[in-house]
């Protein structure tokens, strides 16, 4: 159902060419209000992918097969690694802190025999943990290291874990020359799909009187955060695979406008599907014309 909340985002996508395809607003206790610009079909959610492999290892790690403070290279000691890589952890993958100047996003071909053996081989530039730089390198590298100790890719990991009991029915994941899913990018959901991923996060990872995400994952997302020299009005860092916001709010982020708000404080969460060239306009009107606008 569409109500007068949505009425000013829905003049605004139309004047400034937004491209939304579709908004969702969950409101705890209330009907979800929705408006679709088209039907709702699968789409590539980019960066929104980096969340999905984040809640995969904090999933792992509740079930003791790993922790966010091992070291890459001890999962992969076959590796041949640039000098001090062996410092590098998961927690600096999840929070592209890992110092290395490998720069790959999974819309470049992939040349390399191996694209997780050229990413390690990769000189550092910078001492683990001391710099945030943008990369989907260390979400690949994640999502490798979950295959590394459960026998399962990230996908098929998450199938009966997360997927299935939000009724996300097959999805697909888009992979590497090896059959990898990139893991940093390439999901593709409806965005109906997505906002219940994203009321799943709001609700601390409890999904119909079922715990999918441990909470305290879910807790450490938003307060194992990292500082970035470059921000913008609606950027404080970031997290465990989860942008931070001013006010406490988290951000799911994927290129084109695949944008999920996270506020606590309202107990409410807006999710959007998009394709459009103006990302900084989009996510202006969602919280100046929606989320301002919460009850």
């Amino acid at each position: 159902m569409t109500d007068d909340l949505l009425a000013d985002f829905v003049r605004a996508d139309g004047e400034q060419s937004l491209g939304t395809y579709g908004i969702h607003v969950h409101r705890q206790g209330r009907p979800p209000i929705e408006h679709r610009f088209r039907s709702d079909d699968r789409v590539n959610l980019y960066s929104v992918s980096k969340t999905f492999t984040a809640v995969a290892i904090g999933i792992a790690e509740s079930e003791g097969r790993l922790t966010i403070e091992d070291r890459l290279v001890d999962h992969f000691p076959e590796l041949r690694a640039a000098d001090g890589f062996e410092k590098v952890t998961l927690r600096h993958l999840l929070t592209m802190t890992s110092g290395s100047g490998h720069l790959w996003f999974a819309d470049r071909r992939v040349d390399a025999a191996d694209l997780l053996h050229e990413f390690v081989a990769e000189p550092l530039v910078a001492e683990p943990g001391t710099r945030f730089a943008y990369t989907g390198s260390g979400f690949y590298a994640l999502g490798r290291v979950i295959a590394r100790v459960t026998g399962a890719n990230v996908r098929d990991y998450l199938l009966p874990r997360l997927f299935r009991p939000l009724d996300l029915h097959n999805p697909a994941w888009h992979t590497c020359p090896l059959g990898f899913p990139f893991a940093e990018s390439d999901l593709f959901l409806r965005t109906a799909e997505l906002a219940r991923f994203t009321r799943l996060i709001l609700q601390s990872g409890e999904w119909e009187g079922k715990q999918l995400i441990p909470a305290d994952f879910v807790s450490r997302m938003a307060t194992d955060r990292v500082d970035m020299k470059e921000g913008d009005a609606h950027t404080d860092g970031y997290g465990l695979g989860i942008w931070l916001e001013p006010g406490g709010h988290l951000r799911m982020h994927g290129a084109y406008g695949q944008i999920a708000l996270i506020d606590a404080s309202r107990r409410a969460a807006i999710t959007v599907t998009a394709h459009n060239d103006n990302e900084t306009a989009q996510l202006t009107a969602l919280h100046d014309l929606v989320l301002a606008r919460l009850s």
